[in-house]
């Protein structure tokens, strides 16, 4: 008989994964995207699962996925409120995830620079 080690499905082990991941990075940065109505992505021939939540950031105002690729590597996708993709990101490794998340954020580099100029 084979034993099964693992104790959930993949799918749900690739989830936790990846939000043990981000927390480890910067335990702030979900909240920070106003993050929320997280779901699970099945795998498939190009993922084995990810995540999906809903956020509320300066740039993105709609939904990001994180897709855990077979070479190890994710894909993030973010989506606007009508469900049309903003940006894409293959090939980032999980020490990136904060990094590139961080895109919903993301504020104009000359709002940025208007705001030091103000204070």
């Amino acid at each position: 008989t084979k034993l099964n080690i693992m104790s959930e499905p993949r799918e749900l082990f690739v989830v936790n994964t990846i939000v043990s991941q981000i927390m480890a990075i910067d335990k702030w940065a979900l909240p920070s995207y106003a993050a929320q109505n997280f779901d699970i992505m099945m795998g498939d021939e190009d993922y084995q699962g990810g995540l999906k939540f809903d956020c509320n950031g300066y740039k993105v105002k709609g939904h990001t996925t994180i897709q855990l690729s077979w070479d190890d590597t994710y894909t993030i996708d973010f989506y606007d409120k009508d469900g049309s993709l903003m940006k894409q990101s293959k090939g980032v490794y999980f020490d990136q995830l904060v990094e590139v998340l961080d895109y919903i954020e993301e504020q104009d580099s000359t709002i940025l620079k208007a705001q030091i100029s103000l204070n």
